[in-house]
């Protein structure tokens, strides 16, 4: 092993380090103040901000107690500090890959192809158990709350009315709450940002684990059930991903299923494959939209994308819209509960007449204008809103409990209080039920006499897919006062804000939706004399207005849309709001998602690079002094350097006599070293053993990733010292064609290349001859803001 000079501090992905090093010591103390100082260490992305960082307009970080971590950055996941590392999609083609490659006959390669197809089918089926599961308890808990609060209002029993329907959302938002906060605190919020972080190659700890998907799944029922002015859409996005996750760790010695099929999922590029189907069928299952889901993956969650994936996540969603109606047809006989019929939200405005003129295209840009204005405004306040929490959530579990139950008692309050500001108005009288009886419809008794509604009731006191489904409603033009309009869509909005961030699993798709719907037909009854739209459509376009404002997407969320309400008609109206919405919303910031990326601090690579990325160069930001081995090394090196650093990756160098000069061999990856001194092939004289020793030890799939950190750790390894003298031949494990780019490329176009290939490792080699073989490693973190302005401070006026 030897030390090679590099320019700056790098990252410990790579093989570099960021500290002074020499075989025999460790001196650690001041390459850790560099790491520090440079964001690069123990904050990463996000955290180790000093005032000059502030000064520049980067984030403030979202938490203030922070552990020291110099082998990798650390991010957010639940309330916590969590080491990161990235993924490894790159395929590794060693002698054991091409071996077991050459090897793999058609029958193996038969079932391979038809093993993928079938986790394709269980990840559809159980996506669509569990959004069916989901609904089905929602409507069911949710339903028994709002019949007891209605029976004791027809009965004048008004404070015990309230006390009941307080008291059924604070238990199930207390349950929620501990659910989250005592098993799996990663489960909290939406978990898009995080399905998003990991289909980059960002791997943080337990954001996929099985107890997150346990508590995805019940926390999201309590929570939605508790009355909670958020959605299952995004939960259900997680837990879509989670279950794939689950079904592709390749097998478990553990629960002994060690089937040899399974084997060849034990890669992070074929789990990347199969957790983006995940994502897909969680969007089907939630809006029961299938090619909606298969857009949304493709728009939003996935940063990789081939024609093969296409089909096996459309394939993916048709098994969950296939599995929903079979349950929806099953539910309608009456054998799911009082009022579970297995329907997840569907809007139909089908039978609505769809015709407009001018004056109309006119309102509906106005809409999409105001709506992306209102949309870049809740992103502004949710990321206020989120770092606030954040100091509350740190204090602890009790701390998230209490916070959860007390965002639960002001939305009881504004739910039940709200109504009695709205007069009681006649029922129309060509109506057969009015008022409405039971937990559901558009017209709520409340506190009103025979043959009267309360209009702000009917969508306080209803579930949120209630409430959007009267707001949908066509041929109800009179419905609804502009003042309960109002009051509704100021009270959703900040209730929304104000919701998001508690320790509750919680999606964004139904705040904004309800705001926006309300916000719709506020602006179509305003309009009502100009224009000749239904306001049932009106509240339409204020929903895809508002999504479009805060999400930023665009045609996953127009085809979702029309899934949703089946009017194929409102296409191009649909389209020019968005295209309005999202064009004024990203003049202000960046959509909701990305923002709460950054604020986790997820080293997400966006899909173009920086404008000051272009004035430097790869090698401006490569890392030394850079560790590598030799194709024959000395094991007690090759220990060392793995106890010393936290690299997951090191340059492999022949030199004389392996090779007439120095040159670069390859790359060879942690975990296939540390497989390698497992199995403790050593030679007492440094000589070239081949492949064929490390075949006769070792099988292609011994050096396969194992699931969720289950593979072989350096305390595994019992090492004498009279092993660590020897040597060990690591050719057959090396990578022999690494991506490599010359020192002179533009940054900008290394970043791309890095984020299109879903890279971890990017050689940087020299431009002339003459030099060491290789100048160092770019990794995930090089190409973040923090760690090149913290090396060229006199870029940071460009961000």
């Amino acid at each position: 092993m030897e030390g090679r000079e590099g320019k700056d501090i790098e990252n410990n992905e790579g093989g570099a380090m960021a500290m002074p090093v020499a075989v025999g010591g460790e001196e650690e103390g001041e390459g850790r103040g560099v790491m520090e100082r440079n964001g690069v260490g123990g904050g990463g992305s996000g955290f180790f901000y000093e005032e000059e960082d502030k000064e520049m307009g980067m984030r403030e970080p979202l938490l203030r107690r922070r552990t020291m971590n110099t082998t990798s950055q650390l991010a957010i996941v639940g309330a916590n500090v969590s080491p990161i590392e990235s993924l490894d999609y790159e395929i590794v083609e060693n002698d054991l890959y091409k071996q077991d490659w050459r090897s793999r006959r058609k029958v193996q390669i038969f079932q391979y192809v038809v093993l993928k197809w079938t986790l394709a089918l269980l990840i559809g089926l159980g996506t669509g158990l569990v959004g069916f599961f989901n609904n089905l308890a929602v409507e069911n808990i949710a339903g028994f709350k709002l019949l007891l609060t209605n029976n004791l209002m027809l009965k004048e029993r008004y404070r015990e009315a309230f006390l009941a329907y307080a008291g059924c959302n604070l238990v199930l938002a207390a349950a929620a709450a501990a659910l989250c906060a005592y098993v799996a605190p990663a489960a909290a919020g939406s978990g898009i940002p995080e399905v998003k972080a990991y289909l980059n190659g960002v791997d943080a700890h337990s954001i996929l684990a099985p107890s997150t998907l346990f508590v995805k799944i019940f926390g999201s029922i309590g929570g939605v059930a508790a009355g909670f002015v958020l959605g299952k859409e995004g939960p259900m996005v997680h837990t879509g991903a989670c279950i794939a996750n689950l079904l592709g760790q390749g097998g478990s010695r553990k629960y002994h299923l060690t089937w040899t099929w399974l084997r060849y999922f034990k890669n992070d590029r074929d789990r990347r494959d199969l957790i983006t189907c995940g994502a897909a069928a969680g969007v089907a299952a939630a809006f029961r939209a299938p090619v909606g889901g298969v857009l949304f993956a493709l728009e939003e969650a996935a940063s990789w994308w081939r024609s093969a994936l296409l089909w096996r996540t459309f394939f993916t969603t048709a098994v969950v819209a296939v599995t929903l109606r079979a349950f929806i047809e099953y539910c309608r006989s009456g054998k799911c509960g009082l009022f579970g019929e297995g329907g997840l939200i569907m809007f139909d405005l089908s039978s609505t007449a769809t015709s407009y003129r001018t004056p109309d295209l006119i309102a509906v840009i106005v809409l999409g204008v105001i709506g992306g204005i209102f949309g870049s405004l809740y992103n502004f306040l949710v990321d206020k809103v989120l770092r606030t929490y954040s100091i509350i959530n740190e204090k602890g579990a009790p701390f998230k409990i209490l916070l959860t139950v007390t965002i639960s008692l002001l939305t009881s309050c504004c739910s039940y209080g709200l109504p009695w500001l709205a007069k009681c108005t006649r029922c129309p009288l060509d109506l057969d039920q009015c008022p409405t009886i039971g937990r559901s419809g558009n017209f709520k008794n409340f506190q009103c006499p025979p043959g009267h509604y309360n209009d702000l009731a009917s969508l306080f006191l209803n579930t949120n897919d209630d409430a959007i489904r009267n707001l949908f409603s066509s041929g109800t033009d009179n419905e609804f006062y502009i003042s309960t309009l109002f009051v509704f869509f100021a009270a959703i909005y900040f209730l929304g804000i104000v919701t998001y961030g508690i320790a509750v699993p919680s999606g964004l798709f139904i705040p904004v939706i309800l705001a926006g719907a309300s916000y719709g037909r506020l602006v179509g009854t305003i309009l009502g004399p100009m224009c000749a739209l239904d306001k049932g459509l009106f509240a339409l376009l204020g929903a895809a207005s508002f999504l479009g404002g805060t999400m930023r997407m665009t045609v996953s969320v127009c085809v979702i849309l029309l899934e949703l309400t089946n009017d194929l008609l409102m296409l191009p109206l649909v389209m020019l709001v968005l295209l309005v919405s999202k064009t004024v919303a990203d003049s202000f910031n960046r959509g909701v998602y990305d923002q709460i990326v950054t604020m986790k601090g997820l080293p997400y690579m966006e899909a173009h690079a920086e404008p000051y990325m272009r004035n430097l160069v790869a090698g401006d930001v490569v890392s030394g002094p850079l560790i590598t081995f030799s194709g024959v090394e000395k094991v007690g090196n090759i220990v060392h350097a793995l106890r010393l650093t936290g690299h997951n990756g090191f340059p492999v160098v022949d030199e004389p006599p392996f090779s007439d000069a120095p040159e670069l061999c390859g790359l060879v990856l942690r975990s296939h070293l540390l497989v390698l001194l497992k199995g403790r092939r050593f030679t007492k004289d440094r000589v070239l053993t081949g492949p064929a020793e490390v075949f006769r030890r070792f099988g292609a799939f011994d050096f396969a990733k194992a699931g969720s950190g289950k593979g072989v750790k350096l305390q595994d390894l019992d090492i004498n010292g009279e092993e660590m003298e020897m040597y060990v031949d690591i050719h057959p494990i090396t990578n022999r064609s690494p991506y490599t780019v010359v020192e002179t490329m533009s940054l900008a176009k290394a970043a791309v290349l890095f984020r299109e290939l879903g890279l971890r490792h990017l050689c940087v080699v020299p431009k002339t001859p003459g030099r060491p073989p290789i100048v160092g490693i770019l990794t995930r973190h090089d190409f973040m803001p923090e760690h090149i302005l913290g090396l060229f401070p006199q870029f940071k006026h460009h961000m």
